[in-house]
């Protein structure tokens, strides 16, 4: 078997199994020839790439909006229910996020207080309130979670429906193994 190809200058590609287990002791290689091995070694490369992006696109849009992940996701939730005529109730939010009411009412105050929702009454229960986007924020929402969804749409839209398939399939296995990490075998 050939020497593990380089990522940069002299640097070892980390995703390579012939660099991190030459001995395979736990990647077994049998079977592969160095072509093969390469092609998936720059498939979990460019993995990696995407989720530093993703990553960066993220945290991006956290810091324009000033807001953490978890208002992030609530206002999401908020908007994408508006935009289907969903009353959204605090209740609605705090089980969709999966944290407590207290939690759910903390992040409201925070929000709120930064100008991002207002609490109406709800039409049709008055022991409830219904929880809106403002305008301004929902704005600035489309213009960069919005914006950047639909360019990752569009790239998934160009893929063939079984090239889709098997996409979804390997992105599911994958994710799949991180429950196997938590959980490994004796």
């Amino acid at each position: 078997m050939a020497r593990a190809r380089m990522d940069r200058g002299d640097e070892p590609s980390m995703f390579d199994p012939r660099v991190l287990d030459p001995d395979q002791e736990v990647v077994s290689l049998r079977g592969m020839d160095d072509a093969e091995i390469d092609q998936i070694v720059e498939l979990l490369r460019t993995l990696r790439l995407w989720r530093e992006a993703e990553e960066r696109m993220s945290e991006a849009s956290r810091r324009y909006m000033k807001l953490g992940d978890t208002d992030m996701r609530a206002l999401r939730f908020i908007i994408a229910g508006q935009q289907n005529g969903m009353v959204v109730t605090p209740g609605a939010i705090a089980e969709h996020l999966g944290i407590s009411t207290a939690s759910t009412t903390k992040l409201l105050d925070r929000l709120a207080a930064a100008g991002h929702v207002r609490r109406l009454p709800h039409p049709s229960d008055r022991r409830s309130v219904a929880v809106e986007v403002r305008d301004e924020t929902r704005r600035a929402a489309r213009d960069t979670v919005g914006r950047s969804h639909a360019r990752r749409f569009d790239v998934a839209a160009r893929l063939t429906p079984s090239q889709r398939e098997v996409v979804t399939r390997f992105l599911r296995d994958l994710a799949a193994t991180a429950d196997e990490d938590h959980h490994p075998t004796s």
